[in-house]
């Protein structure tokens, strides 16, 4: 970890020399990674003290971190995640809440809060993070920073602590999208088949209808930027069935393989869980047979029904989050309402299991706010070089 932490971003495990190449495409930049990775010569705690101690030191490296060091990139340490990464607020009750360098006043968010501090602070150049719910496009909007969560699969998830495997995907933060182009060409590389030059652009207008309306006016001009590039957003509507019912059968999904991850730990141990995290998995414990049943059935629905909206040229063009990131000082109960207004918009990527991209594009109350991208599956590099283009101006 770095010598001085201001954002308490990184946990403080002695450090550790890991082998890089001499020479690559990313040699001259570094990186550090959620505490769900495996690293040889460190432990993995995964944001809780119980899986910290049962870690012991791995002497093997997650394959996506070691396409990182064969590409060159210099590795500085492992950050702060939440609980067993099933939060999105950025606040871990052992080991604290990694400041948002861009809005020091308001949370990173979770569950890749140290990714995402230790990347806005510039203390390293990108840093690897996992989306589940919402773990990489919410730091990535609370905190001003490119984020992805990829298509399901598309990057490996070896050797890296579950919450919910089918849900469960690897992204990563940087501050740029020169330099989150870079790493992915290592870890995405081309999309088979890429998006065309001229896609058809879609507002989901009943998304939008999710955001604050603050936010809503504060991400116009970001999105005039866009069709100024990629020409004017047809509106249409995303949802199946309601927002309500993508809510509740997501949960279902995610919770059961939750609990199918850390349930056994939980009841044999009987660890300390932080606010909202002990709720979380008290609440997962009691998903029944027909409701994860309900869940299955409805993501497939889902996918089908935003496969067959997006064919293989349409992109939604979309809020990231609901507003600005929280205060620091907003009361638990508080933090848990924006969540769950939050899961309503990020369900969509994570049902369907199709990449969206966050852009630092805007801001409020001189706080960032996010403007994403969202294509068909496959269509994670093409996401990027969409940014690339609308960054070129």
């Amino acid at each position: 970890m770095p010598l001085l932490d201001p954002a308490h971003a990184f946990v403080p495990y002695p450090d550790v020399p890991v082998p890089r190449a001499g020479t690559g495409p990313l040699a001259d930049l570094s990186f550090a990674a959620k505490d769900l990775f495996d690293v040889a010569g460190y432990p993995t705690g995964g944001g809780s003290p119980i899986v910290l101690a049962m870690s012991g030191i791995k002497t093997h490296t997650a394959p996506t971190v070691q396409k990182l060091l064969d590409a060159g990139a210099r590795f500085i340490g492992k950050t702060v995640t939440d609980e067993l990464a099933f939060s999105m607020n950025g606040n871990n009750a052992h080991f604290g809440a990694p400041i948002n360098g861009a809005a020091k006043d308001r949370i990173t968010g979770g569950s890749s809060s140290g990714s995402a501090s230790a990347v806005s602070w510039n203390l390293c150049d990108f840093a690897l993070g996992t989306d589940t719910g919402g773990s990489v496009r919410a730091p990535a909007n609370h905190c001003g920073l490119y984020g992805l969560r990829p298509t399901h699969g598309r990057v490996s998830l070896d050797s890296v602590l579950d919450l919910s495997p089918s849900l469960d995907t690897c992204g990563w933060f940087a501050r740029d999208v020169g330099t989150f182009a870079r790493v992915a060409d290592v870890l995405l590389g081309e999309d088979a088949p890429a998006l065309p030059q001229c896609v058809r652009l879609l507002r989901p207008d009943d998304v939008w209808t999710l955001a604050a309306p603050a936010a809503a006016d504060a991400l116009a001009d970001a999105a005039a930027r866009v069709q100024d590039v990629f020409g004017a957003a047809q509106g249409t509507t995303v949802a199946l069935d309601s927002f309500d019912a993508m809510y509740w059968n997501f949960r279902y999904v995610q919770a059961h393989e939750a609990w199918l991850t850390d349930g056994p730990l939980i009841e044999r141990y009987a660890p300390p869980l932080g606010p909202g995290v002990a709720e979380r998995f008290a609440w997962s414990r009691d998903v029944t047979d027909a409701q994860i049943a309900a869940g299955r059935a409805f993501r497939a629905a889902f996918r089908g029904h935003l496969a067959q909206l997006l064919g293989t040229d349409g992109v939604l063009l979309m809020p990231t989050m609901p507003d600005i990131a929280p205060l620091r000082s907003e009361s638990e109960a508080g933090l848990e309402d924006y969540r769950n207004r939050a899961i309503q918009m990020l369900c969509i990527a994570g049902l369907s299991g199709f990449p969206q991209l966050s852009m630092p594009l805007a801001q409020r109350e001189g706080a960032p706010l996010g403007l994403s991208l969202l294509g068909p599956a496959g269509s994670d590099r093409s996401l990027i070089r969409m940014a690339e283009r609308i960054a070129a101006g």
